[in-house]
């Protein structure tokens, strides 16, 4: 058996004999157990975006990383979404090219030791930024208010962006942890709400440098950026694969793998569409499911009604202005 065979029967494993079977007590409870994240850290998971020697996978094998991201989304979403986020950590430290990065925080991250969210939306999106960086001696002073900040209280790192007067942003590593100059509000959502998402505010809140992965400008990075739309488009994949699975064999099976081959084919000016697909696919599946399930589809916490939910949440989760555009032609033309 391959390397990258093991990683994905590893990942299944973990899915069918511990995510799904927790899945409806999670998506209840205020938080994903950290039994969850500590399995997958033990099984090497938190690697996955890293150099060989953290992972049995190549580092090139993105294939093998986006189905193993879609594996663990089929077991229990809620999980999948904080353990994501980790990953962007994990190739900004592998791919620094500033002093004492690597050497600081590639291995705790990829062994799970250490366990990121992202505060990236409000300087990355087109637009005027939402988080600023101002340079100041020894480092940089943060200002502005980063949504959608996921794993409050499960990471003790934020890998954050913000935009400097120049439009260039600045990556890097902050503690997760409130003080006078951060500070969080709770996100109520209705799915995934174990995610335990946040808003986070900056008040002049200082970076040093040595905190500081790199520099990029936002331009360049928006040509950039279309990449990691595939890893999103796996989440509403794995959505899609629990409603096939209890609903049983079905022409759902085939339409699943023809839109993960999509995916993995697309290249940057196709990939928009390719992830607007996956998100209606998880819609349709979950609504095949609701109605093969009957009445007890609208029972609270059971999977019917978890998935439902959860496939509305991915119509909007990561989006784009071209996602968008072509996920209202789909449900528009549906």
């Amino acid at each position: 058996m391959s390397n990258s065979a093991k990683v994905l029967d590893r990942a299944e494993r973990i899915a069918e004999e511990v995510l799904f079977p927790a899945a409806e007590t999670v998506d209840a409870s205020d938080a994903v157990p950290t039994s969850h994240l500590d399995l997958l850290a033990a099984e090497g998971f938190y690697g996955v975006a890293g150099p060989p020697q953290f992972s049995e996978m190549s580092a090139e094998d993105t294939a093998t990383a986006a189905r193993v991201m879609e594996i663990v989304a089929s077991g229990c979403l809620t999980t999948s979404f904080v353990w994501a986020q980790h990953h962007s950590a994990v190739m900004a430290a592998t791919h620094s090219q500033r002093p004492g990065i690597a050497e600081e925080w590639l291995e705790p991250l990829c062994r799970g030791e250490r366990r990121a969210g992202l505060a990236i939306i409000a300087a990355t999106r087109p637009g005027p930024p939402a988080v600023r960086a101002e340079p100041v001696d020894g480092g940089w002073l943060l200002h502005g208010v980063a949504p959608w900040v996921t794993g409050w209280g499960l990471v003790d790192t934020l890998f954050t962006a913000a935009r400097d007067a120049s439009d260039t942003l600045v990556w890097s590593l902050l503690d997760a942890k409130e003080s006078d100059t951060l500070r969080v509000t709770p996100v109520d959502m209705v799915a995934v709400a174990a995610s335990r998402t946040v808003e986070v505010t900056f008040t002049g809140h200082f970076v040093p440098e040595r905190r500081v992965t790199g520099t990029v400008p936002h331009e360049v990075y928006l040509q950039r950026d279309p990449a990691t739309l595939r890893f999103n488009g796996s989440l509403p994949l794995g959505v899609a694969t629990r409603c096939a699975r209890l609903i049983g064999p079905s022409p759902l099976d085939a339409a699943i793998g023809d839109c993960r081959s999509t995916l993995d084919a697309a290249g940057p000016e196709q990939l928009p569409s390719a992830r607007a697909a996956a998100a209606a696919l998880a819609l349709r599946a979950a609504g095949l499911l609701a109605t093969t399930t009957g009445s007890a589809a609208v029972l609270r916490h059971r999977p019917a009604e978890r998935l439902m939910r959860e496939a509305m949440f991915l119509l909007v989760f990561g989006s784009r202005p071209a996602i968008r555009a072509d996920l209202l032609d789909r449900l528009h033309h549906a």
